[in-house]
């Protein structure tokens, strides 16, 4: 009997050693999956200051997309490159403009599964993969120190003791009271993040409103006042000289003339997106559409300046100054330069200065910390779950939801790069060219 319950117990101390080296065996390998997985994520903002992109640089020839997307997401074409998925690269297909059919499709009732159905696809999500990875990698470690130190649960339903034993093999966790009391700061300080950024975005959509209000009112104002000077009954003198009589319209003149107030309008907001935007996503188009639509002298004078809106809106100023009709109607034209200088360095100033990085930066390390933190919390909150793995998922869930509103913060702040400023721009040539076609009043006598 003796010799029987030896040869038991060597076989039951056979099989929990069998059984721990599988249990071990299955943690280590999720771990390496998540490390595999976050190989293969992009490069992030929070805990990266140089992030290596997953593709090479695209090169200086290659020509980006000009026309701005009516559809928001990254290319579906397959030959695209994978800088394009996510990232800096991606931007470019956020310039979204709606139109009716796209607000019928915003509004659908199934609009809740379609964005459940590209979840996976997600650039916000997809920029915060590190992020996620290293706080669900914090969780998973908790797990498994704690299963080491304090005993674990198998497939079975069976506990067993501890694999590791010691006085300095404790339990760790830490009190959930700590990260609730801080959790209302934490949500004031993304809640105003989140909402500057958005004032940002929502200033420089403005701003190219006014450039698309204002440059139909200046090429309005040009078409119907062509060609008066002054009534031809006014005898009203101005500082003692008579004021001078409409002269008749040429026609070929009235159209040239017109014409380049059109041309020059179109020139500034072009000359402004272009100031505006990254170099090497727009010199190479700006200066082959300034060549084709400006004769030679007028582009190069544009292109070699220093400050190219500012020489466009000088020109601008020069082909009204050109045109024949009364001063105090150019002086009402003029007005609305002054409004594009406006729009000008009210730009540059969101592009110049962001919000005060000393409070960005607290704000990124006060979430970093928090969420890093956290699993050490949830560790007793998930008691009732198969070894408290529950709390795993659960953290990748709040780091998602964290590390993406703060990511949604960083990219609207810079808003230039997501607004379709090159569909404005088009949308204000065409404009512009048909005003400046229709007859004025110096040809409706």
């Amino acid at each position: 009997r003796h010799v029987l319950l030896c040869s038991n117990s060597r076989r039951l101390v056979g099989e929990t050693i069998i059984l721990n080296y599988i249990y071990i065996t299955m943690l280590f390998r999720c771990m390496a999956a998540l490390a595999v997985l976050a190989a293969a994520a992009p490069t992030c903002e929070a805990f990266s200051t140089n992030p290596t992109p997953l593709a090479t640089k695209p090169s200086s020839t290659q020509r980006m997309p000009k026309k701005s997307a009516l559809f928001m997401g990254p290319p579906t074409d397959p030959s695209a490159p994978a800088t394009d998925l996510y990232g800096e690269g991606s931007r470019k297909y956020r310039r979204t403009v709606y139109t009716h059919d796209q607000w019928v499709k915003h509004r659908s009732p199934d609009r809740f599964v379609n964005n459940l159905s590209t979840l996976f696809n997600s650039g916000i999500y997809k920029n915060v993969g590190k992020e996620v990875f290293a706080t669900t990698s914090v969780a998973v470690f908790v797990c498994a120190w704690n299963m080491l130190v304090g005993g674990y649960q198998d497939l079975a339903g069976v506990t067993h003791d501890p694999i590791i034993q010691g006085e300095w093999a404790k339990v760790i966790g830490l009190p959930l009271q700590a990260f609730t009391t801080l959790s209302p700061s934490l949500g004031l300080l993304l809640a105003f993040r989140t909402n500057n950024s958005y004032k940002r975005w929502d200033e420089a959509r403005k701003f190219w409103g006014l450039n698309i209000n204002h440059t139909r009112d200046l090429n309005r104002m040009a078409t119907a006042w062509y060609g008066h000077e002054s009534d031809p009954w006014d005898t009203t003198e101005f500082m003692g000289a008579p004021s001078s009589k409409a002269a008749p319209i040429d026609p070929a003149e009235r159209q040239y003339l017109l014409g380049q107030v059109s041309l020059m309008t179109w020139a500034f907001v072009r000359s402004m997106k272009r100031h505006l935007s990254p170099p090497d996503e727009d010199e190479e188009d700006y200066i082959a559409e300034m060549k084709s639509r400006l004769t030679p002298e007028q582009a190069d004078a544009i292109i070699s300046a220093a400050h190219r809106p500012n020489r466009a809106l000088y020109d601008l100023s020069v082909a009204i100054d050109r045109l024949p009709m009364h001063f105090m109607r150019k002086n009402e034209i003029n007005k609305n330069l002054s409004i594009f200088e406006d729009t000008l360095g009210g730009s540059e100033r969101l592009l110049s200065s962001p919000v005060p990085l000393f409070y960005s930066r607290h704000t990124a390390r006060f979430l970093s910390t928090w969420l890093l933190l956290l699993p050490f919390a949830l560790y007793g909150q998930f008691g009732d779950s198969w070894n408290h793995t529950a709390m795993i998922p659960a953290t990748a869930f709040i780091s998602v939801s964290l590390f993406g509103i703060e990511e949604l913060a960083t990219q609207l702040e810079e808003p230039f790069t997501i607004l379709p400023m090159q569909g404005f721009c088009d949308k204000i040539g065409a404009n512009c060219d048909e005003i400046v076609g229709w007859r004025g009043q110096g040809l409706d006598e």
